[in-house]
């Protein structure tokens, strides 16, 4: 295992929820890390920026590490559940909720 991967796995360790983006969840510095640092903080849910623009490696690793192209990425409990348009697919739906919840991870209860 190289060290790019062994950084990107103590990463999504680190935390329950932990989001590969492109500036800080105080400063997204891209539209699409913006609207899952949105989504995010309107749930409540806890959750670690990495800021892929720090480390090159780190922003090509999780990449090939995910097999997915884009940024952001987000990770649950270790588990990839996807980027941009698939967090806010699953947020319209009701979907993301019910998956955080079932994660154990702290959600804000939903609207009735």
């Amino acid at each position: 295992m190289t060290d790019v991967n062994t950084a990107i796995e103590n990463e999504i360790k680190s935390q329950d929820v932990v989001v590969f983006m492109k500036g800080t969840p105080q400063f997204p510095m891209c539209g699409f890390s913006g609207q899952v640092v949105q989504i995010l903080n309107y749930l409540e849910v806890p959750f670690k920026g990495v800021n892929v623009l720090d480390d090159m490696g780190i922003r090509e690793g999780i990449k090939a590490y995910s097999n997915w192209p884009t940024i952001p990425q987000i990770y649950v409990k270790g588990e990839f559940v996807g980027g941009c348009d698939i967090a806010r697919e699953m947020f319209q739906s009701g979907e993301l909720h019910q998956f955080l919840a079932e994660k154990g991870v702290p959600v804000k209860a939903p609207a009735a």
